[in-house]
């Protein structure tokens, strides 16, 4: 189980979400997401009956008790104190949660304050989930504040907390409507300060997991807030350098707005070429992955929009030194999808890729990209032989006049070493003049 920050019962209370330390000096501090105040005493709790052992009536009081019993924090950086009154609480979170699954009528107005209070994230994941759980109520306590502070959590560097926080922020978000327009903002918010001022916030792919849900349930057609959202925001999350840690939520998200809007697909992927990585081979091997699945959803009609910039930069990818972003750019000939889409406007792509496959397939290093080069002239020369035969002529006449420029420039410029030569030699009275 696991449990955010609580709420001591005592009068100088301990916000549960705050990120600052409350210890006294000279202690150490703790590494976990839980703060609490040492109370430099043993702390104890008096034992309760178990709930099934008390009648029905009286079970809600009892459940309040332990409510409230359970906000008391120990210090677990110290192993060895309070162990009985821990391992009490631990047996009390876990009927706790027992209960609030199978129980009916314990959930009276007076618990919401308490749960929301206390707030371990698999028992409020119950809470949540109860049929019993009322929204109209619980919204007195789940508000603005509360999300915002529960945003905050989720730069905890625990991966198991941003998991239970995903869950808690998406049940939130499915039974708040009047949240939702609110979670979508904050998220927005702290995706941006990633991008333009900090680069560090660990929470980002469990944001986006939540965010690819959301997508998938916009209704259409898309408001202009969403489609801001993806140009200003999502596509700007491809420039950070930590972009391998979320990079499979992202690209999620972006499938998911192109099957609900198609007519994005043009801003979408001029977005990605503009921010196209220069110097590191890793992120232009996650950047093909990413275009690859987005032309498995593309319609021909976008396709022909973006074909020219798009495949350009894929010629520059298959020309590059470094074998793994040229291999990657390469499988695009293996996806059934994407070569008929080549086929159908072979004479533009042809024209664009030739050069760069003609003379990869005569000077690259790396054999098996040569050979991968091959099928990929082979597949070009059977979807249009006329094309393919111009352009190998055309190819081979540009090759063979840039050899005799070259051949007449290293002509030119032994003449010149020969004349500086002379110069040199009847300067120094060598040759007379």
């Amino acid at each position: 189980m696991s449990s955010a920050a609580t709420t001591s019962p005592s009068v100088d209370k301990v916000d549960g979400f705050s990120r600052k330390s409350v210890r006294k000096a000279k202690q150490k501090r703790s590494q976990s997401s839980s703060q609490f105040r040492s109370q430099g005493k043993p702390i104890e709790l008096t034992p309760l009956p178990l709930l099934k052992d008390v009648p029905a009536p009286e079970q809600p009081e009892l459940f309040l008790k332990k409510l409230q019993q359970c906000c008391t924090v120990f210090d677990f950086m110290d192993t060895l104190s309070d162990l009985k009154m821990k391992e009490y609480k631990r047996s009390t979170l876990n009927e706790l949660v027992d209960y609030v699954t199978v129980s009916r009528g314990y959930l009276t107005e007076q618990a919401y304050p308490e749960v929301v209070k206390m707030l371990v994230y698999e028992f409020f994941i119950r809470f949540l989930e109860s049929q019993e759980f009322q929204p109209s109520i619980a919204k007195k306590y789940i508000d603005q504040k509360f999300v915002l502070q529960l945003l905050d959590l989720f730069d905890s560097e625990d991966p198991r907390e941003r998991d239970y926080l995903k869950t808690v922020l998406h049940r939130i978000y499915g039974k708040f409507l009047g949240l939702r327009a609110f979670i979508r903002k904050q998220i927005n918010n702290i995706f941006l300060r990633f991008v333009y001022e900090t680069e560090h916030f660990n929470g980002v792919a469990e944001l986006l997991e939540i965010l690819g849900s959301i997508i998938n349930g916009f209704a259409l057609p898309l408001k202009a807030e969403h489609k801001q959202f993806l140009v200003k925001v999502l596509i700007p999350l491809h420039t950070v350098r930590s972009l391998s840690l979320f990079h499979a939520q992202l690209a999620y998200c972006i499938v998911q707005f192109l099957e609900k809007d198609p007519t994005l697909t043009e801003p979408v992927i001029r977005g990605l070429l503009k921010f196209w990585p220069k110097t590191c081979s890793q992120k232009e091997v996650m950047f093909l992955g990413e275009l690859e699945e987005i032309l498995d959803v593309i319609e021909p009609t976008q396709f022909v929009k973006i074909q020219e910039p798009l495949f350009k930069q894929i010629s520059r990818c298959v020309s590059s030194p470094h074998f793994q972003v040229a291999e990657r750019a390469l499988y695009y000939w293996n996806n059934e999808y994407i070569m008929s889409l080549i086929e159908e406007n072979s004479s533009v792509i042809l024209p664009i890729m030739f050069a760069s496959l003609y003379r990869i397939s005569k000077e690259h290093w790396n054999p098996a990209i040569v050979a991968l080069v091959y099928n990929v002239l082979k597949a070009f020369m059977e979807m249009n032989s006329t094309l393919f035969d111009e352009l190998t002529a055309t190819y081979k006449s540009d090759r063979q006049r840039e050899k005799k420029k070259e051949k007449e420039r290293e002509e030119l410029w032994k003449k010149l070493e020969d004349l500086e030569l002379k110069r040199g030699l009847r300067s120094d009275g060598i040759i007379p003049t």
